[in-house]
């Protein structure tokens, strides 16, 4: 299931590289964390949400077809905090 979802995913990106698909289990449940570059969220997301849609069904279905379990959720990485400037003195 990972290797479909990474096959899908780097098709719709611009960043390939910066795909990273996490398995976890969550009591029979595999959720795959998808981290990606930040200009290829709303690629991967789409219009009103269709392209992530289409995705988790076609995931599931194939999930399904193996009694396995499994959800795709996409992980937004926090910009790193950056130190307000030293004040001059």
């Amino acid at each position: 299931m990972q290797a479909f979802l990474d096959y899908v995913v780097k098709g719709v990106v611009d960043h390939p590289e910066q795909v990273t698909i996490t398995p976890v289990e969550r009591g029979g449940l595999t959720v795959y964390e998808l981290r990606l570059h930040p200009d290829d969220v709303g690629k991967v997301i789409g219009k009103q949400g269709a392209m992530i849609s289409a995705i988790r069904t076609l995931l599931q279905a194939g999930a399904a077809r193996r009694g396995l379990r499994c959800a795709v959720e996409i992980v937004e990485e926090e910009p790193s905090a950056t130190p307000p400037p030293a004040a001059a003195v």
